[in-house]
């Protein structure tokens, strides 16, 4: 009897006072976020991505803090398991910033495990080691499995830095990661659904409310998330149009920002000379692939320094570029005159 109440205790070591912590339902759920509220499926999850095989859902402790939302995004899921705390994300937009997000998440979810604790006791105060996952379902093309870390983002980097926090990447398209896929029943599925409100969202003629309402009915149909489509198909078409509107904003959103950064690029180049210029022009150039930004660069420093008396040897040696290159836009250049 004494002992099973010291593993109710253990169980219970981390309890949150979670009672005001109710979803504000400003905030729009996700299919994922849905789909593995539901602690038998958590569970599934669990046992597919550590290579374990529990029964007892209960033995999952939701930390999950409903209303830590920031810049409009909340952590998906928090549980505690074998005295970890694992974060769970989902992402459906490549985005290297999770380490940093997932670092303001764990603070506030230490902040609440503690909250009764003295940190100024002698004693150290355990916490659950934490464990970073994000499941990304997005259209860019990554490998099944890849890893950030908070450190990439350091402007000073060190090569032992004092504060990390590494993120696992899991691809869970349709067709990929086909061995956690093969243990985790919910989320192959998942994968598939997504995969059909792409496929027919991406026709023209028909309407994202009719491609989501056919790709439920379809799974539906053919035993694909059949239940949980069932038990929740008004709230699922509703929360897939969102998330599908949602995906669709960021892409135009990256490609303004895109513009945006191509075109400040080259005023940059204009305004402030030859080194800004030619470093953010090759920065370009290598992390968008644009080279126009580049190439107008160059002409407008190199006519400046035809202006000064420059030759094309100097020109090309003060610029550290192909003399060759040097020559053709020079030639270039003399042809407009």
């Amino acid at each position: 009897m004494a002992k099973r109440k010291n593993q109710k205790r253990r169980s219970n070591k981390y309890q949150v006072n979670n009672r005001q912590l109710k979803a504000k339902r400003m905030y729009k759920d996700t299919i994922f976020r849905m789909l593995y509220h539901d602690k038998e499926n958590l569970l599934s999850l669990y046992n597919a991505v550590n290579g374990r095989e529990y029964t007892d859902p209960e033995k999952l402790q939701v930390v999950t803090l409903e209303n830590a939302i920031y810049m409009g995004m909340k952590n998906d899921l928090a549980f505690i398991m074998d005295m970890n705390l694992y974060l769970y994300e989902h992402q459906s937009t490549y985005n290297p910033n999770i380490p940093l997000r997932n670092l303001f998440y764990i603070a506030d979810e230490y902040q609440r495990l503690v909250v009764r604790k003295s940190l100024y006791s002698t004693v150290i105060q355990k916490i659950p080691t934490p464990r970073f996952l994000v499941f990304y379902n997005g259209t860019k093309e990554v490998e099944d499995r890849s890893e950030f870390r908070l450190s990439s983002a350091y402007e000073n980097p060190t090569e032992n830095p004092d504060l990390e926090l590494r993120v696992t990447m899991l691809n869970v398209n349709d067709g990929h990661s086909s061995d956690l896929m093969e243990h985790c029943r919910t989320l192959k599925e998942y994968a598939q659904y997504v995969a059909r409100v792409r496929k027919y969202a991406a026709k023209q003629d028909v309407s994202l409310e009719e491609a989501v309402t056919r790709a439920v009915d379809e799974c539906i149909e053919e035993g694909i998330l059949a239940e949980f489509l069932l038990k929740n198909k008004t709230e699922v078409i509703k929360v897939s149009i969102y998330e599908y509107d949602k995906e669709f904003e960021e892409k135009k959103l990256r490609k303004a920002e895109y513009e945006a950064g191509r075109q400040d690029g080259i005023e940059i180049g204009r305004q402030d000379g030859i080194e800004i210029g030619r470093q953010d022009g090759i920065e370009i150039g290598r992390q968008d692939g644009i080279e126009i930004g580049k190439r107008i660069l160059l002409e407008k420093i190199i006519k400046k320094k035809l202006k000064k008396g420059k030759s094309t040897e100097q020109i090309a040696d003060e610029l550290e570029e192909d003399i060759n290159i040097i020559q053709k836009v020079v030639e270039k250049l003399k042809s407009q005159i």
